[in-house]
């Protein structure tokens, strides 16, 4: 007796280990780019090798939104599935190889306050705690400065999410947000769904400083508009932004990264359209190859970050 052999299970029975790592990286990276890198193939080579996974499970696994890839609920389901075969994996390739390899040498890290103080603290500890003979220095710097540092190689890595332009400087995309409006407790806006440029025409607003990139985005903006912010302050961090929004001094737009967890209930929340984005990059520098301590540093920063708290910037 002969039984006929289904198409589509024909289809699934050809998926390849590589076509379900480059899913895993995917959701954990966002971009085929940063895939890219991140396992040492082309960008088209993802492109290729997730096109052959959908074609063979016969559904879409990611949607494309401003060139960016989000997990359906499907991938995201598949992925948590693949962890313990890919950790088995593993095993069974390095069985002597110790659960999380140790570095030694130093590694210099580098970011803004807000990055360095709201974010870094605890990966730093973690990945310190994991590399006990690894020197490990933390500078703060604001952005200009920063970016002058990695670019000279003073710095091994440093975190930003000012616009780079710098020949000295490769990134690699973390993460990509877009601005929400936060406002005091009580305000008349609070009851709005979504704010726009209109709703904030002469609304006291506390505004961050001329040197962020963020703060000329805004001003375009509202320029283009033809509308005024009324800025009764300015300041050069988002956690003093929210301190002044909190005691009812003004509204204002920012980055809910690395925020959007520590703001508490006391200030509200609400989108902000036409989105203002943002995006958060590793910094290294170009003009030599990273050390082991530091794409480890930086694959811990990328798996740490849970990106379903920031949702990919929509129009």
């Amino acid at each position: 007796m002969t039984h006929s052999i289904d198409p589509a299970e024909d289809r699934r029975s050809g998926i390849t280990l590589r076509e379900l790592e480059v899913l895993q990286h995917l959701i954990q990276l966002g971009t085929a780019m940063n895939v890219a890198r991140r396992l040492g193939i082309s960008q088209s080579a993802v492109s290729r090798r997730l096109a052959q996974l959908e074609d063979r499970l016969g559904f879409q696994l990611f949607d494309r939104v401003n060139g960016r890839l989000a997990p359906t609920l499907a991938a995201l389901s598949i992925n948590e599935q693949l962890t313990p075969v890919f950790e088995t994996l593993a095993r069974i390739a390095n069985p002597a190889r110790p659960a999380q390899e140790s570095h030694t040498g130093t590694l210099s890290i580098v970011a803004p306050p807000t990055i360095a103080h709201r974010f870094l603290p605890k990966r730093i500890a973690a990945f310190a705690k994991r590399n006990p003979d690894l020197q490990i220095t933390f500078d703060i710097l604001a952005s200009d400065s920063l970016l002058t540092g990695v670019a000279e190689a003073r710095f091994d890595i440093g975190l930003s999410d000012s616009n780079i332009a710098h020949e000295g400087i490769t990134s690699e995309l973390l993460l990509e947000t877009q601005a929400i409006c936060v406002l005091p407790p009580g305000h008349h806006l609070a009851s709005f769904e979504v704010i726009r440029p209109a709703d904030l025409h002469d609304e006291p607003f506390i505004a961050l400083s001329r040197r962020h990139s963020s703060r000329a985005a805004i001003d375009r903006l509202f320029e283009k508009e033809g509308l005024r912010l009324k800025r009764v302050i300015e300041t050069s961090t988002n956690v003093a932004v929210i301190e002044f929004v909190r005691e009812g001094l003004g509204v204002s737009l920012l980055n809910p990264f690395p925020l959007v967890h520590q703001i508490g209930k006391s200030v509200v929340m609400r989108p902000f359209l036409p989105a203002i984005r943002y995006r958060t990059h590793a910094l290294l520098p170009s003009g030599a190859a990273p050390s082991a301590a530091t794409q480890a540093f930086m694959t811990s920063l990328f798996d740490s970050l849970d990106r379903s708290a920031y949702p990919a910037a929509v129009a």
